[in-house]
């Protein structure tokens, strides 16, 4: 229906978005991480979109890349997941994470997304393992492709980087793993242990207390 669009941004109001395309106004809904780097109103942005048709709405999602895109639309199939919930699900949680916890059947960092209980973590789990096995896997878990163990017999699961590991730690001691994602970010690229990550991020959280 409408793939993209493309024009002047007019109005920034999050998780809304209002888009000048040749004179006419585009109201978007679109994840939080969108907003993440958005250009200044009026400059020109390009952006992938959804056209969603209800009994008593007709709703249009914005992307900033077509595989978030994708990724929504893959969402909104599973039982239970509606565009909102879907919206939700981008916006709280990096993708390479989301297929990380989906693999790992990580319930409770699924939890940690608002709207999702342990029922709805373990239907996604169940559901979503079974849309990652196929060759969608190539393009959509490419971050997390990058981290495969390269060992002959393995399973094939991703090696767990030390900061992965942090915020689980972090998750087990009371953090939700939006926070604890936070908390480690700023360590994650660095040479670092599992330790060493977790004590520099509970010294940052104290400081700024």
């Amino acid at each position: 229906m409408i793939g993209f669009l493309r024009g002047k941004i007019v109005a920034i109001n999050p998780p809304l978005l209002l888009l000048d395309v040749n004179g006419v106004g585009y109201e978007l809904e679109a994840p939080l991480t969108l907003f993440d780097g958005l250009p200044d109103v009026n400059q020109e942005l390009m952006l992938y979109t959804h056209f969603l048709v209800r009994e008593d709405a007709q709703i249009l999602y914005a992307f900033r890349t077509d595989q978030d895109k994708s990724w929504f639309r893959t969402l909104i199939k599973v039982n239970g997941i509606g565009a909102k919930l879907a919206l939700t699900i981008l916006s709280g949680m990096k993708m390479d994470e989301f297929i990380y916890a989906i693999r790992e059947k990580d319930v409770n960092a699924l939890k940690s997304i608002s709207g999702i209980g342990k029922k709805m973590a373990e239907r996604l789990i169940i559901e979503m393992k079974d849309r990652l096995d196929d060759d969608s896997w190539n393009t959509i878990g490419v971050e997390i492709n990058k981290n495969l163990a390269g060992n002959p017999g393995t399973d094939s699961l991703p090696v767990k980087a030390p900061h992965i590991e942090a915020i689980n730690a972090l998750v087990a001691l009371g953090y939700k793993h939006q926070s604890a994602s936070q908390m480690v970010s700023e360590f994650k690229n660095k040479d670092l242990s599992i330790e060493e990550i977790i004590k520099l991020a509970l010294q940052s959280t104290l400081k700024n207390k």
